[in-house]
């Protein structure tokens, strides 16, 4: 574990880590096949497999992809993942590479490593034991040099731009599921070394909102510097009071954030529609040559998502893709996904 006293060090010295937009090229995506009938049920879970298959096949037309799997279910890996998808043995609890795997970072010197931000299932919510050592077990696979945060935190509360700023959600990140007495002084003083971190902008987020707590990646993400996509959902008081932060807020470079709204499908397809339904557009992930995004079945809010992520991302193939089981147990393809910069 890191100490208060090495983390004043590192941020007091002109070397420091810095943790790469999304956008920014990949040397591959991690995704992890650990989806167990017994959290997802005999409904879900096949589909659920073949989703993950699918957003790995997709991917891998445009950069390596490294699955780790549950040796458990080698066999139904070998059933539904292509040929060319890199097959690693490896204890899994469930799929959420995002929150279980570590986040790289790059050194001034060119050198990589790989940040665990010690996963305990958002708050104690669901048996992780094995989860938890997903960071560590990436960061020797990939030969980055561990480095282990202070704090308790997932991935997808972190949205950076790569210069800086940060959109960093409360409710998921100083909750004392996570992180007991923790003050938004104590987490910037712990993460501003090790992403690399300028400003950061808070929003309040949604504490009990779904499983995660309210991750950052489910209201707002940077698309570039400066340009910032969000949930479009007026109706709902959390992204009323996060538009108003956002339009107030500037980065690191004191710029003003350009705002793109994103509405949610209003007709999504029915047949898998439960309460926690992760019905947003905002569970994109991008990737060397291509954005992979979802399509819900609204065919006019699924046109009008793949129109406003082209124009984000003018240089790079939108490819939306059926992802209806991941989401119908509150998941995204953003979810399932961790880059691993060049």
């Amino acid at each position: 574990m890191i100490s208060r006293r090495a983390l004043l060090l590192a941020a007091a010295a002109p070397f420091r880590w810095r943790m790469p937009e999304e956008s920014a090229p990949h040397k591959r995506t991690w995704m992890t096949f650990g989806a167990h009938q017994n959290i997802w049920g005999a409904r879900l879970i096949h589909d659920v497999q073949r989703n993950l298959a699918t957003i790995a096949e997709t991917i891998a037309r445009f950069e390596p992809v490294s699955m780790l799997v549950e040796p458990t279910l080698r066999m139904e890996a070998r059933q539904v993942l292509p040929a060319g998808i890199e097959q690693i043995p490896a204890p899994l609890d469930d799929l959420w590479a995002r929150d279980t795997a570590p986040v790289f970072v790059l050194g001034a010197a060119k050198n990589k490593a790989a940040v665990d931000l010690n996963f305990n299932g958002w708050g104690e919510k669901q048996a992780h034991d094995r989860d938890a050592e997903v960071a560590s077990f990436i960061a020797r696979k990939s030969g980055a040099a561990r480095l282990q945060s202070d704090l308790i935190l997932e991935a997808g509360a972190i949205e950076v731009d790569g210069r800086g700023t940060a959109i960093i959600a409360e409710s998921c990140t100083l909750n004392e599921n996570r992180n007991i007495g923790i003050t938004k002084a104590d987490f910037e003083f712990a993460m501003r070394p090790l992403l690399g971190l300028e400003k950061i902008i808070w929003l309040p987020g949604g504490t009990g909102a779904d499983f995660t707590d309210g991750h950052t990646s489910f209201y707002a993400r940077f698309a570039a510097p400066g340009v910032v996509v969000y949930a479009d959902n007026p109706a709902n008081p959390i992204t009323k009071e996060h538009l108003k932060i956002l339009k107030a807020a500037t980065d690191s470079t004191g710029r003003a954030l350009e705002l793109v709204p994103l509405k949610a499908p209003a007709k999504p397809r029915t047949k898998l529609r439960p309460m926690d339904l992760a019905a947003t557009y905002l569970g994109y992930y991008v990737c060397n040559g291509a954005v992979i995004t979802h399509e819900f079945g609204d065919a006019k809010t699924d046109a009008a998502a793949r129109a406003t992520l082209q124009k984000l991302f003018p240089a790079r193939q939108v490819i939306p893709i059926n992802c209806d089981a991941l989401a119908a147990g509150g998941g995204t393809i953003h979810r399932v996904t961790q880059q691993e910069p060049a």
